[in-house]
């Protein structure tokens, strides 16, 4: 009996949540870098730190990310995404509900990079 219990809450909980839900979580995580390193890095003109830098994005969200770094001209990147078409294929293969749990919480969705190495000027 309890292993039936066991696993009807394990058929449960894949019925009612999306497979990047589970799989990928609702954050990505982008690494960022600069030519030279030390560069400050705003996302969405709040200070992040200095490269090399990892930050955790919510997924389904533009940034602007710029480049800061004295005697050097700013470098700006717009970091888009896009539909991960492999999450919707295994949610329409599991069930309508993970399309719609996806769909919801935008989890997804991947960026279009996830390392951006900003070459910066005099």
């Amino acid at each position: 009996m309890k292993k039936i219990f066991i696993y009807f809450i394990i058929v449960l909980f894949f019925l009612y949540s999306g497979c990047a839900t589970i799989f990928s979580g609702s954050k990505q995580e982008i690494k960022l870098n600069s030519t030279p390193t030390g560069a400050t890095v705003y996302i969405n003109g709040s200070e992040e730190g200095t490269t090399p830098i990892k930050v955790n994005l919510k997924k389904g969200k533009e940034y602007i990310i710029e480049f800061v770094k004295d005697d050097y001209k700013k470098k700006t990147l717009r970091l888009s995404y896009s539909l991960g078409i492999g999450w919707l294929i295994l949610d329409i293969v599991v069930g309508l509900v993970g399309v719609i749990v996806d769909a919801a919480t935008s989890n997804w969705y991947i960026f279009d990079l996830d390392y951006y190495n900003a070459v910066l000027e005099k």
